[in-house]
């Protein structure tokens, strides 16, 4: 331990199926653990404030964003991130979808917007542009492409995603 550093806490979770023992700055939020410390830059770091759903992963199978949550809150959870998703070289149905509806612009909120779209689908598989509208809520695109990415969801929800 440097002077003036705090001492690291040992964590424990699982990411992305995987599990992970971290000795974790007790300062750091989720989103700095996922990005610097896992490498896992496809969760996106915008406002800090938890108010454009870019870094958007699900924790313990509910949305979240991982700006507002320390590092060390984690200790036994399960993480899923935007690299997740994609299952033995197939992307997921919701990926997929974006893809195919041309929903992803400049990329930058995508993964926020996917893993929205994900917990949406988990807990309303059959949403109606309304549910849809609503479920992506919290998620700001810079670019104004809202029309694609709903076209997009429903295009998951009918795929199955």
């Amino acid at each position: 331990m440097t002077a003036g550093q705090p001492a690291r806490i040992p964590v424990n979770l699982t990411v992305n199926g995987r599990p992970h023992s971290l000795l974790l700055y007790p300062h750091h939020t989720l989103l700095e653990v996922l990005r610097d410390e896992m490498g896992l830059t496809g969760t996106k770091e915008c406002c800090a404030e938890g108010e454009c759903g870019s870094c958007t992963v699900l924790l313990d199978g509910r949305a979240i964003t991982p700006c507002l949550m320390l590092g060390v809150e984690a200790e036994g959870t399960d993480i899923l991130t935007i690299e997740g998703l994609a299952q033995e070289g197939r992307l997921d149905p919701v990926q997929q979808a974006f893809l195919d509806k041309g929903a992803v612009q400049c990329g930058f909120c995508i993964p926020g917007m996917i893993m929205s779209a994900k917990y949406l689908l988990m807990t309303n598989p059959h949403p109606t542009v309304e549910d849809i509208k609503e479920g992506l809520v919290g998620n700001l695109c810079r670019c104004g492409g809202y029309s694609r990415i709903i076209d997009a969801v429903a295009a998951a929800a009918e795929a199955g995603g």
